[in-house]
């Protein structure tokens, strides 16, 4: 499976971004999909997570309320919407593709993934 992460860019604080992870290869598998991010000098953090059916999400606590995480699995995309951004929002937004995944715990988990994107760089202005 390959991912292809897009929709990053500069705005400002208050703003809002719509980031996009195209998938291509296997995608008939059920894959859980997840958007983690990595700040400058820090480690890569959860942000969030959807099931294959999207029937179940999973936030960050520093993300609920201002982003919304959907999938279209006809276009095999998934979506992270961005509101209210922060500049502790800006990082490097990575998007990871997993298999199997049973457990609601093992959602927040990056070893849980097992297919990444090349990420996708949100900058948030003050």
């Amino acid at each position: 499976v390959q991912l292809q992460a897009s929709g990053g860019g500069l705005v400002q604080a208050g703003g809002s971004l719509r980031l996009s992870c195209a998938a291509s290869g296997r995608t008939s598998s059920r894959y859980a999909m997840g958007w983690f991010r990595q700040a400058p000098g820090k480690e890569r953090e959860f942000v969030a997570a959807i099931s294959w059916s999207g029937s179940s999400t999973y936030y960050a606590d520093s993300v609920k309320g201002r982003f919304t995480i959907s999938r279209d699995n006809a276009k095999n995309t998934v979506y992270l919407q961005m509101n209210s951004l922060k500049p502790e929002d800006t990082a490097v937004y990575y998007c990871a593709a997993g298999a199997d995944v049973y457990y609601s715990n093992s959602y927040y988990t990056p070893m849980t993934y097992d297919y990444w994107g090349q990420g996708t760089l949100v900058t948030v202005s003050s």
